[in-house]
């Protein structure tokens, strides 16, 4: 059926995340720059761990909102997996990927208050090639969940682990270039319009490549 086709499906998924990413990873960002706003730059032990608890619970908010947008795209080619499943998946994958995304910058950062010099910033480069890293991390922890709930369903849906390792791999940098551009002096309208923008391009690309995974797996129920 011309509704159901493989291109619509991909088209669909892609037009989900990139909205789902913009909208959800904005807000999960919108809050810790309310959070620095009110409290500060983490100026101890404290602060550090609490900032980094903040983010993880607001990982909540990124797995609901693309969770849903996915299991939209998705629906009329994968009838058995149920909203509530993905979301679930979702929310829970995107928590614990944020656990161990920020995980090491928060301890980088703690131990940069224990230091008794101020930590030097890695060139760009470096900050991007780390990206990628914790987007393979990431991407892996998301994928595990929903995995579950696609092999319920999809014959040989262990291919969705490699596919959102990728995706983030290549996504997670376009998110750390965004943040360091805009820290360079933006004045805030145009600040939000260029993470806004940002991150309607990451979840397009990281659609664009989960999602082609996604479309050979329709003929594999």
């Amino acid at each position: 059926m011309a509704q159901r086709s493989p291109g619509k499906l991909w088209l669909r998924w892609v037009g989900a995340n990139a909205l789902g990413e913009m909208l959800g990873l904005g807000a999960t960002l919108g809050i810790g720059y309310l959070v620095f706003a009110r409290l500060g730059e983490p100026q101890n032990l404290a602060m550090s761990l609490l900032n980094f608890v903040l983010m993880v619970l607001s990982g909540a908010i990124e797995g609901a909102i693309v969770g849903w947008g996915q299991w939209w795209a998705m629906h009329p080619w994968f009838p058995r997996i149920s909203r509530f499943s993905w979301l679930l998946a979702t929310i829970c994958g995107a928590m614990v990927a944020w656990f161990f995304g920020s995980l090491p910058f928060t301890l980088i950062d703690m131990g940069s208050q224990s230091a008794e010099t101020p930590a030097v910033e890695p060139a760009q480069w470096m900050v991007l090639l780390a990206a990628a890293g914790v987007g393979l991390v990431a991407g892996a922890v998301l994928a595990f969940f929903q995995w579950r709930a696609l092999r319920k369903s999809v014959h040989k849906a262990a291919w969705w682990l490699p596919a959102n390792m990728l995706a983030w791999a290549a996504g997670m940098p376009l998110i750390f270039w965004g943040i360091d551009a805009i820290q360079k002096g933006m004045r805030p309208a145009a600040a939000s319009l260029t993470l806004a923008g940002v991150l309607l391009l990451t979840g397009a690309v990281v659609g664009a490549i989960h999602g082609a995974f996604l479309v050979r797996m329709v003929d594999r129920q």
